[in-house]
């Protein structure tokens, strides 16, 4: 069985955006909430801050879905590269 490496990139990067969003909402209703989780994230991402304002959520969203299409579009890659060793026949 091989992955589809676009739809494991689309997943990954829908996936990484929602709960960097997520965080992001929360944390600007619930003083506090996931602050550690997005203050590594500024330090990963540049541009954004994590200073709790809509426009740095959308540049750490946009960030958090080009890491994750990354991501998951290398590891289908490389799964589907390493599913065809070790097969018996």
């Amino acid at each position: 069985m091989k992955f589809n490496i676009a739809a494991a990139a689309i997943a990954g990067g829908v996936g990484f955006a929602i709960a960097l969003g997520a965080a992001g909402i929360i944390n600007m209703l619930v003083e506090g909430y996931g602050s550690v989780f997005l203050e590594l994230m500024a330090s990963v991402y540049p541009g954004y801050k994590a200073s709790g304002t809509a426009g740095d959520l959308l540049i750490g969203c946009f960030y958090a879905a080009t890491d994750g299409m990354i991501a998951g579009g290398g590891l289908a890659l490389l799964y589907n590269l390493a599913s065809c060793c070790g097969k018996k026949k």
